[in-house]
C-alpha cells in the first residue's frame, strides 16, 4: 500500500492511491468529470478536482459505506485565484522599408480566475485518509455557486458559511448560508486577493489610529 503513516490511522494517499480512488468514482459515475491533481510538496497530497455538476453526487459516492466510506469531513476552505495575463511571442517576418525583416509579436491572454473549495475527508471506521475533493466556480464575479455537501457531511454546514463570508462562494442547498464571522450588512469578502480595506466601518463612525491614518493617506 502507497502512502506514509497519517496521525488518523495507518496510511495516507500517494498517487497510486489517488489514481485508483479515482477509477473506482468513475467506475460507479462513468459520466462524472474527475481530474487528478498532482501536489509535489513535501506532504505530497493528491487531490481529485471534481466538476461542480458532479460534486455531489461524488460526494455520496464517496461517504456511502457500500462505495468509499469516507463518513467524516474534517475541514473545508476556500481559495482565490485571481486573473492572470499568460503571454506568448512568436516570430514573423515582413517587409519594412523594402527588406525583409523578422519582428517579434507579442501577445497577451487574459485567463479568468475562479473560487475553489477543498474539502478533507476521512474514514474513521477504516482510519484513512485524508481523501481531497477540490471543485472550482465559473469565474470569480458572476458564476460563483456550488452545490453544498453539508447534507452529506453535517460537518460542512459552519464551515461552508466561513466560505460563503470570506470568499463569496454561494453554495446551493445549504439549510442556513449567511455570514458567519462578519456582520450581516458586511459588504464584499476579506478573504479575495482584490479586497480592499474600508476606510472605516460601521461600528467605527469616527476614524481614528490606522483607520483614520489610511483615510488621509486616500485623501492624499
Amino acid at each position: 500500500m502507497e502512502g506514509t503513516t497519517g496521525s488518523i490511522g495507518r496510511r495516507t494517499f500517494g498517487m497510486t492511491n489517488v489514481q485508483a480512488i479515482r477509477e473506482q468514482i468513475l467506475a460507479a459515475l462513468p459520466k462524472s468529470n474527475i481530474e487528478l491533481v498532482e501536489n509535489d510538496s513535501p506532504c505530497g497530497q493528491h487531490s481529485l478536482l471534481v466538476e461542480a455538476k458532479d460534486l455531489l453526487g461524488v460526494a455520496r459516492f464517496a461517504k456511502s459505506p457500500t462505495g468509499l466510506g469516507f463518513d467524516y469531513c474534517s475541514n473545508v476552505t476556500g481559495v482565490d485565484v485571481v486573473d492572470r495575463i499568460e503571454t506568448s511571442r512568436r516570430k514573423e517576418k515582413r517587409i519594412v522599408d523594402g527588406e525583409e525583416t523578422e519582428i517579434e509579436r507579442v501577445e497577451e491572454t487574459r485567463i479568468p480566475g475562479w473560487l475553489e473549495v477543498v474539502y478533507h475527508l476521512y474514514s474513521m471506521r477504516d482510519r484513512k485518509g485524508p481523501l481531497i475533493l477540490r471543485a472550482r466556480t465559473g469565474d470569480r464575479l458572476e458564476d460563483v455557486a456550488l452545490p453544498s455537501l453539508t447534507p452529506v457531511w453535517r460537518s460542512c454546514e459552519l464551515q461552508e458559511r466561513e466560505v460563503y463570508d470570506l470568499y463569496g462562494v454561494v453554495f446551493t442547498g445549504h439549510p442556513d448560508l449567511r455570514r458567519l464571522l462578519m456582520w450581516d450588512d458586511f459588504k464584499d469578502h476579506p478573504m479575495r486577493k482584490d479586497y480592499v480595506e474600508p476606510d472605516d466601518y460601521d461600528y467605527e463612525p469616527t476614524p481614528h489610529n490606522a483607520v483614520l491614518d489610511r483615510l488621509q493617506a486616500r485623501k492624499g
